[in-house]
């Protein structure tokens, strides 16, 4: 096949021009980026070999070379890993516009400062690029395993690549960066020094657990050098916690998340006894933008016997801790297992109730000794995390003690369930909370006047999990969970109510008029009754005690499900001008049309005071105009 021309697309010619032109300081990370490609096509190959028998492949020996050529001015990194069909290198290196490049060049532009920005490269899959930032012109020749032929794929980062089919090429892949002209006040960014590549292979790469090669260029007439493994190999899950530093444990984060950042909290485990494994876990720092989209890859490495046999097992943890990154090396599985048969694998269940464990156990640790890592952990992660009240019934307990809310008590500082119990009123006997699409919104609602006038403090709920958990849990340590938007609510324990009497002759009073709003209404409401909860609005809707809410109905309705719409019930305030007005007109049985009207409009406000949409929004404008009309007369 003859050699080939393609132009790159606009966003992958905007970063390669961002590449070539780099600004960052810490150009070493192409090599990072290279050898940690290297390593998973390394990865890839061991995987597919365990997989298929007939794989025609040679795995005797797998590794990463690193070849320098100081007169030539080129750094070749190659690996005898999968390599790449003609149609994956167009696929995978031609075309950058699926590794996310809008994604980068925006984060990019977001980023507070250069360590920042250099380190987005290994966050989108764009690593391979990062390349240009040292080279004039990068080449690749890569043969993928069980074909004949091999790709040569070269570009000069202006706009354009070529791609052609080679008749030699070796199994595996190889990027030879020609390197730009030496800079001579900067000899410690050499990249065909000897020295220079064994730091930064030490510094990024020490615990990959392929061997990285050094094969310096041999001098006219000097017998051919010797190759130098360079890194240890030696897994750091396997290494006791004082021969591991933090930066050694952060590289290895980086490496198994693709992120740029450190780890907000390392966890280690080793289980000893009938079934050893051992596991290093990371929490990450910060929440990855596809976290709750269903493309999101989750699960840790599984290795057994340090083989990794699973790239992406996500039979180790429970969904709700997908966030979690890390390793897990097993002693006594299988190598050759399928997804399948880890789903039903008694030592993989039991290991992923050990991992859980340890996971919400350091949480609830940090939680008590350090508050400020704590509160960045739950504002990354709450959500996710409250998945699990749902699913994980045998850890709910252990959930709700790592899980804070936020609450009237304090606009600042979040609350745990036990620390509303302990501030409870005298004679309180539930939880109140109230769901919504933010704080301001529930604050402003009318359904906590009357809570906000006597000091009781209510949970305020934001997040779409919340509609949900609150019914599934139910209660805390006794303590009923109730929302303030449903059921009837009655407090008199919390304050000075009217009396019995005084109640009994109010419902009286209105009750003709509730009577005759329900009817006229009867195609909006379910129930037309006084309130208790309101102060200052003359209306409110709200949910019977069982009945589903309106954001759970559209989340239902969003995930493809048809819910019939639950009326609701219109609650008047007995104290407000509108509605006593409203009283003394219909028991004069004034015009009767324009009483309709203003039942009309009161179901109107309260349905709007909680951010929903009248049924009929153009009747209900035109009713309040025409209302204001009259009042300038």
């Amino acid at each position: 096949m003859p050699t080939e021309m393609f132009e790159f697309q606009v966003e992958a010619r905007q970063l390669l021009q961002l590449m070539i032109h780099s600004v960052y300081s810490n150009k070493d990370v192409f090599l990072r980026e290279l050898v940690s490609n290297a390593s998973d096509a390394l990865d890839k190959l061991r995987l597919e070999a365990l997989r298929d028998d007939s794989l025609d492949a040679d795995t005797s020996d797998l590794h990463i070379e690193i070849e320098l050529d100081q007169d030539g001015r080129t750094l070749t990194v190659r690996d005898n890993g999968i390599g790449m069909s003609y149609e994956e290198v167009g696929k995978l290196i031609g075309t950058i516009a699926n590794s996310g490049t809008a994604a980068f060049l925006q984060e990019l532009k977001e980023a507070q400062d250069a360590a920042g920005a250099e380190g987005l490269i290994g966050q989108f899959g764009v690593g391979f690029y990062s390349g240009f930032m040292v080279a004039d012109e990068m080449t690749l020749v890569t043969r993928r395993t069980g074909e004949s032929s091999g790709t040569r794929w070269s570009s000069r980062g202006e706009g354009t690549y070529t791609l052609e089919t080679v008749d030699e090429a070796p199994q595996g892949t190889a990027v030879t960066l020609h390197l730009k002209p030496a800079d001579p006040d900067n000899q410690l960014h050499d990249y065909t020094a000897v020295w220079t590549i064994k730091e930064i292979v030490k510094r990024y790469s020490d615990f990959i657990t392929w061997p990285i090669r050094l094969v310096p260029e041999a001098g006219d007439g000097e017998a051919t050098p010797e190759v130098e493994t360079l890194n240890s190999m030696k897994a750091l899950w396997a290494r006791s916690r004082d021969e591991v530093s933090d930066d050694e444990y952060h590289e290895l984060y980086k490496h198994v998340s693709h992120d740029w950042r450190d780890p907000l909290e390392t966890i280690r485990l080793q289980a000893e006894g009938t079934f050893e494994y051992q596991a290093l876990l990371f929490l990450p720092a910060h929440a990855p933008h596809d976290l709750f989209t269903r493309d999101f890859r989750r699960g840790l490495q599984l290795y057994v016997k340090r083989v990794l046999i699973m790239d992406d097992c996500e039979a180790l943890l429970p969904p709700y801790l997908r966030f979690v990154k890390g390793v897990v090396d097993a002693q006594d599985l299988s190598l050759n297992v399928s997804r399948e048969i880890l789903q039903q694998d008694r030592h993989i269940r039991m290991i992923q109730r050990r991992l859980t464990k340890k996971v919400l156990s350091s949480v609830k640790d940090m939680k008590a000794k350090d508050p400020d890592k704590y509160a960045t952990f739950w504002q990354e992660f709450g959500a996710v995390l409250k998945e699990g009240l749902l699913s994980d019934s045998d850890n709910r307990d252990a959930l709700l003690a790592v899980a804070s809310f936020a609450s009237t008590h304090a606009e600042d500082e979040p609350t745990t369930l036990q620390q509303y119990v302990e501030r409870m009123k005298d004679g309180q006997d539930d939880i109140y909370y109230m769901t919504g699409e933010s704080r301001q919104s529930i604050e402003n609602s009318p359904h906590m006047e009357a809570f906000a006038a006597r000091g009781i403090e209510v949970l305020l709920l934001t997040d779409p999990v919340d509609e949900v958990w609150v019914d599934a849990v139910g209660d805390f340590k006794g303590k009923r969970l109730r929302s303030v938007a449903k059921g009837e609510i009655d407090l008199d324990a919390e304050g000075d109510e009217p009396s019995d009497d005084s109640r009994d002759k109010q419902a009286g009073a209105y009750a003709a008029l509730l009577n005759w709003m329900k009817e006229e209404l009867g195609e909006e409401v379910k129930d037309v009754r006084l309130s208790t909860r309101l102060t200052v609005s003359p209306a409110c809707v709200v949910s019977d005690a069982h009945d589903l809410t309106p954001a759970l109905e559209n989340m239902y309705r969003a995930m493809g499900q048809e819910i019939p719409p639950t009326k609701r019930i219109l609650e008047l305030n007995p104290a407000h001008p509108l509605v006593r007005g409203l009283n003394e007109a219909y028991q004069q049985r004034e015009d009767r049309a324009e009483l309709v009207e203003t039942a009309e409009l009161l179901h109107g406000l309260a349905v709007l005071a909680e951010g929903g949409q009248p049924k009929e929004p153009a009747r209900f404008v035109k009713l309040v105009a025409q209302r204001l009309e009259r009042t300038l007369h």
